[in-house]
């Protein structure tokens, strides 16, 4: 079965909880705080592998989750940092945030993508220790780790697209230029998943040529196949637009062509742009004026047009040639790149959970994995983001309810990460 399109939730690795230990040794007084750092959690990493051609896997499996850092020890000693999950899926497969349809990653090589961090792993006692804080009874908690359903969506990557009516002959085409055997029959949708190909031409010279199921009218809609196709084109640098120029099925193929056109427009309009041959097969069932009249309405149009018979392979050479000549001079397979994530208004009043907790004098503002995001991205090197930071914990209550705890003028808050003096 074929499926290009999946929903799954993923869940990265919870940080491992800080120690709270004290060294004790014999003949050794006050030996002081020595609990350990805990490790990070496991991230979720997406990388390509060529043997995949469909996310038929993530039907029957819908959440991933890495293991949690190892809490810390005594000793000083760091827990172990959880091992990244490693996910596998085709070439040319797009991640999603499912909620947003914003792209996170373009799985198109073979560097691996990390989708979804593990949570840093919290402070053991020892990092509080101070000269007035000698005997400090408390740890940080581990940071959880990114929880966020996503979509895979499977783009092909091919250099040219096969686009036409059903039974028009891409099949017979692709099967003779190269070592695709895809299925072929004189019936309509013989071809139910994309196909792809490798022409070579010798030399080192070669291209992938991929086998789009038929089209039909509505296609752009989501009529028939409609979209389960369509997104297979979006990659391709050169669209090879084949017709039954004999008509065999009594349809006009300048009306064919006009249709197909149609439906790229209504999908995407970059797409309708993508430069396109014109391919004329079964041009043995018809006169030499006929192929004659329809190869000039096309080049008066700026189209190269190629008369063929793909049953004996008869005109493909010169049109496998011409293709070759273009893809030269057009840019590579089309990249998507992955979109930042907006950072959302949270200086407004809407209130977000978290809890104030208090131990040996240090705040600590805990339950609030809301805040993460936004600390990731604020730079304490920069006023701006320092003043957007403040906004925020005042506009959700968290300085208010830091002064209904008893904080005061120069006193620590621990937000997660991030530690800094009560300044009001």
């Amino acid at each position: 079965m074929f499926v290009d399109i999946a929903k799954i939730h993923l869940k990265a690795g919870n940080g491992g909880n800080g120690a709270v230990s004290f060294h004790r040794e014999k003949y050794v007084a006050a030996g002081g705080p020595d609990g350990g750092d805990g490790g990070r959690g496991g991230n979720i990493v997406f990388k390509a592998d060529s043997n995949l051609s469909t996310l038929a896997d993530f039907r029957y499996k819908r959440k991933y989750c890495a293991e949690a850092g190892e809490n810390g020890k005594a000793g000083r000693c760091s827990g172990k940092k959880a091992p990244d999950l490693i996910i596998s899926v085709p070439t040319g497969t797009l991640i999603k945030d499912a909620e947003t349809g914003r792209i996170i990653a373009d799985i198109s090589d073979d560097e691996p993508v990390v989708v979804a961090k593990g949570g840093n792993g919290g402070w053991g006692n020892s990092h509080f220790a101070t000269s007035t804080r000698q005997v400090p009874r408390f740890a940080k908690s581990g940071n959880p780790g990114e929880e966020l359903d996503v979509t895979l969506e499977l783009k092909l990557l091919a250099d040219v697209g096969l686009i036409g009516f059903p039974n028009v002959g891409k099949s017979t085409l692709v099967s003779v230029v190269s070592e695709a055997k895809p299925k072929i029959a004189n019936y309509h949708f013989t071809t139910l998943t994309p196909v792809l190909g490798v022409v070579r031409l010798g030399e080192g010279t070669s291209f992938v040529m991929a086998d789009i199921p038929g089209l039909i009218e509505g296609a752009g809609e989501g009529i028939g196949l409609g979209h389960e196709f369509l997104r297979h084109v979006e990659r391709c640098r050169l669209l090879v637009h084949v017709l039954d120029i004999s008509g065999s099925e009594g349809r006009d193929p300048i009306d064919d062509f006009d249709k197909i056109n149609k439906e790229l427009a209504v999908f995407s309009g970059e797409l309708a742009e993508r430069p396109q041959i014109v391919v004329g097969n079964k041009c043995d069932l018809i006169d030499e004026d006929e192929i004659e009249r329809i190869s000039k309405y096309f080049e008066n149009k700026g189209y190269k047009f190629f008369p063929i018979m793909a049953a004996i392979a008869e005109g493909t050479q010169p049109l496998i040639k011409y293709v070759a000549e273009q893809l030269s001079k057009l840019p590579p397979i089309k990249r998507y790149e992955a979109e930042p994530k907006p950072m959302e208004d949270f200086t407004t009043s809407k209130k977000r959970d978290f809890s104030i907790r208090v131990e040996d004098g240090v705040f600590f503002v805990e339950n609030a994995e809301w805040l993460i995001d936004i600390m990731n991205n604020v730079n304490p090197e920069d006023y701006e983001s320092l003043q957007y930071f403040e906004r925020v914990l005042r506009s959700s209550g968290i300085i208010d309810a830091l002064i209904k705890a008893g904080v005061r003028e120069g006193d620590t808050v621990s937000v997660y990460d991030v530690e800094f003096d009560f300044v009001n």
